[in-house]
């Protein structure tokens, strides 16, 4: 289930929370892989900043592989940019999965 690059469609994409979470906790491995981290336990309550310890770089990078698999729907740049600082920090991958879910029902419905 992924977005197809060429034509950008995300036909057949599921607006299921488990299914995201799988999705992101992919993601969130292969960037970790890189600090030798991927075997890092990712759960709802898991923090990028204080449990991944996930730099501004590598949520750029997050931001990019939403894109690659999710489309234009999900706009994680504009999500945390409607987030205080303190709320970035103590964001929660089950914050981002709940957004990803609404990102993608919405588009269902438009």
């Amino acid at each position: 289930m992924t977005t197809d690059t060429r034509t950008g469609s995300t036909a057949g994409l599921v607006a299921d929370g488990a299914a995201v979470l799988a999705d992101l906790s992919r993601m969130l491995r292969e960037l970790l892989e890189d600090y030798g981290l991927d075997d890092a336990e990712i759960g709802r309550e898991t923090t990028f900043h204080g449990d991944l310890e996930l730099e501004s770089i590598d949520l750029v990078t997050l931001s990019g592989k939403l894109r690659d698999h999710y489309g234009d729907r999900v706009n994680f740049a504009a999500f945390v940019a409607g987030l205080e600082l303190d709320e970035i920090i103590g964001l929660t991958v089950g914050e981002l999965v709940d957004y990803v879910v609404a990102s993608l029902r919405a588009g269902e419905a438009g």
